[in-house]
């Protein structure tokens, strides 16, 4: 069946992704052993860029190795285009970064690091079952789990827009690891009478429909959506899950909410919704800290008035969407024994710890005994107001991975291109949900031809 998987449609668009990749990121070949070169994620947060320099440069200088340092835009889709780039010319960084699903996509290219993450699983405990899923192919880990841009995707919303409406955000999630009666009552259902005041008000909530990896958060929270509706594309074996109760019950659920999406929720790419926050003119985001971060330096009043909180309930649970980060290196790097031994160093607890400071709480390191670090509870302002952006127990959260009810294979190229935001736009265009399902199920057909 993975032999099947692995179809032209999917090369063709590899290739496409990869030649498009080439004119926007510099290609080098590692040279002599003593050189080495890393693709980071070019953070969203201000001033994280800087630590991560400072930690390179520290193992450089102590080991004599000449490390060249790029930090890749995520902004229309550069950094999901960069290893498409590398991987065809068999040349580049030695080491990636590489998100959520392209581990997997680009496994064969990449080099076993069970070794190194069998050591920070000692020292870090284990990592999270969405890494594990993520991280490996065939038995065997492809990538590290980072803790630069690991995140959940929870609400980020103002405080006082919502007292006008009734709900106090700080009560129902507090800085505390609890439930009570507000958070039992913050469904998705509930949540389109506050969708809809906030059009009234000229405060849309900033929910984007763009396409494919330009627009990440909106397939994130999409797939978290339809997860709480017990919804899906297509099922472990492969079958197709359209027609299901679950997969209907959502669609009819989103025909009510499209209507308060933004006009041009259809253009919005990574940065859209955090360019609304930040701006004032918008009451409620589905987003990592990083907007309410850059709004620290941009428009204090702004993120003084931010609280981050889980996502809605639906009837199948509270699903929040996440996003992990993985750091790994070639199989044709010239130099994978500093490759490894350059993110040993950078996954030390003390160097994640730091890091995690300098995002405000944004990274979220994977690993069961990296959870435990202060910022989350002490940064602000106001005081705690990223208390809750790590998944807690008491809250009722389950971890969504957009499209993983499908074999990886499938889901990567789901996630890829963004069907859930296309079927999306197409069902706020108009088109019935029978002419959603059945295009829809033409485009998966031509991922598992």
């Amino acid at each position: 069946m993975k032999n099947n998987l692995k179809t032209t449609r999917r090369s063709a668009l590899k290739l496409a992704a990869a030649s498009a990749a080439l004119p926007l990121v510099h290609i080098r070949t590692a040279g002599a052993a003593g050189k080495l070169s890393i693709g980071f994620w070019d953070h969203w947060v201000p001033g994280c860029n800087d630590v991560m320099q400072k930690h390179v440069n520290a193992w450089a200088e102590k080991n004599k190795v000449e490390v060249t340092a790029d930090f890749i835009t995520s902004s229309g889709g550069k950094l999901a285009l960069t290893p498409a780039a590398e991987t065809q010319a068999k040349a580049g960084h030695d080491i990636m970064t590489l998100v959520n699903w392209d581990a997997v996509n680009y496994a064969e290219h990449l080099e076993p690091v069970d070794d190194l993450v069998g050591k920070l699983t000692t020292q870090h405990g284990s990592p999270t079952a969405t890494a594990a899923y993520l991280g490996k192919s065939k038995g065997h880990w492809i990538g590290v789990p980072s803790s630069s841009g690991t995140q959940t995707k929870p609400a980020c919303a103002r405080i006082e827009w919502f007292k006008k409406q009734g709900l106090d955000l700080q009560a129902m999630y507090p800085i505390k690891d609890e439930t009570n009666a507000l958070q039992d009552a913050w469904t998705w259902e509930n949540f389109l009478k506050y969708a809809e005041a906030a059009q009234k008000d000229n405060l849309t909530f900033s929910l984007g429909l763009g396409g494919g990896q330009t627009n990440s958060d909106a397939t994130d929270l999409h797939g978290a959506i339809f997860a709480s509706f017990g919804a899906g594309l297509v099922d472990a074996n492969g079958k197709s899950l359209l027609k299901s109760d679950g997969t209907m019950a959502c669609l009819e659920y989103m025909k009510k909410l499209l209507k308060f999406y933004p006009a041009d929720a259809v253009s919005f790419d990574d940065a859209s919704n955090n360019r609304a926050l930040i701006s004032g003119k918008s009451a409620l985001i589905f987003n990592p800290p990083s907007a309410w971060a850059v709004a620290k330096r941009d428009n204090i009043a702004v993120a003084s008035d931010c609280w981050t909180f889980p996502a809605p309930k639906g009837p199948k649970g509270r699903y929040v969407p996440t996003q992990t980060f993985f750091w790994s290196t070639y199989n044709f790097s010239k130099n994978k024994t500093a490759a490894k031994e350059l993110l040993e160093h950078l996954m030390q607890r003390p160097l994640i710890e730091e890091r995690d400071i300098a995002s405000s709480g944004y990274d979220l390191p994977p690993y069961a005994k990296l959870t435990d670090f202060k910022i989350w509870e002490e940064v602000g302002p106001p005081v705690g107001t990223v208390y809750n952006y790590p998944i807690r127990a008491a809250a009722g959260q389950i971890p969504s991975l957009t499209a993983s009810e499908a074999p990886p294979e499938v889901a990567v190229q789901i996630y890829n291109r963004g069907i859930h935001n296309q079927m999306l736009a197409r069902l706020r265009d108009g088109q019935t949900i029978p002419q959603v399902i059945a295009w829809t199920q033409d485009e998966l057909d031509g991922f598992t031809r």
